[in-house]
C-alpha cells in the first residue's frame, strides 16, 4: 500500500484535501491536460467539505438536546426518552466521524461555539420557549457534550454506550 492509499484510509477528509491540492499543482503544471483538473479537484474538496458539514449538523441537533434537557424541566418526563435516543445517536455519528477522520477533531473545536449559537435558539424554538432561558454560553463543554455519561440524570449507567 502507497503512502496516498495509507492517508485515505486513516483520515478520508484529510486525504481530500491533500489531493485537491495535488490535483491543482498537477492541473498548473499542464500534466494531463485534457482532464478537468480544477473541478477534478473542486469535486474531491467537496466530500471532504460535506464531512465538515455533517459534524455541523449532528452537533447541533445534540446541543439542541442537550439545552432542552438543562433549561426545560417541565418537558422532561414526555420527551426524555426521545431526547435520550436522539443524543446517544448523533454523540455515536459524530464520534465515529471523527475517528475516521481525525482530522475533524480540530474542526468540531473550532465550530462548537457557532453551533451553540444557532442550537440555542433552535431550542427555544422547539421547546417554544424564549430563548432567554436558554444560556448565551454553552452550559457545557463540547467534551462533555460528547461524553457518553453527561448529564447523569439523562444518561444513567444502563443507558451509557
Amino acid at each position: 500500500m502507497d503512502r496516498s492509499s495509507a492517508a485515505y484510509d486513516e483520515d478520508f477528509c484529510a486525504w481530500t484535501q491533500n489531493q485537491a491540492a495535488e490535483l491543482r499543482h498537477a492541473g498548473a503544471e499542464r500534466n494531463n491536460a485534457p482532464v478537468d483538473w480544477e473541478n477534478v479537484a473542486e469535486e474531491i474538496a467537496c466530500l471532504g467539505r460535506s464531512q465538515r458539514s455533517e459534524i455541523d449538523s449532528r452537533l447541533g441537533v445534540l446541543l439542541v438536546d442537550l439545552l432542552k434537557w438543562l433549561c426545560c424541566p417541565d418537558l422532561r418526563e414526555r420527551c426524555e426518552r426521545g431526547w435520550r435516543l436522539t443524543v446517544r445517536e448523533q454523540r455515536e455519528k459524530l464520534l465515529r466521524e471523527i475517528n475516521d477522520s481525525p482530522s475533524l477533531r480540530p474542526y468540531i473545536a473550532e465550530a462548537f461555539a457557532d453551533v451553540y449559537a444557532d442550537a440555542r435558539l433552535r431550542a427555544a424554538v422547539e421547546a417554544d420557549a424564549s430563548d432567554g432561558q436558554f444560556p448565551v454560553e454553552p452550559p457545557f463543554t463540547l467534551d462533555q457534550a460528547l461524553d457518553p455519561a453527561y448529564p447523569a440524570e439523562l444518561f444513567p449507567p444502563e443507558w451509557r454506550v
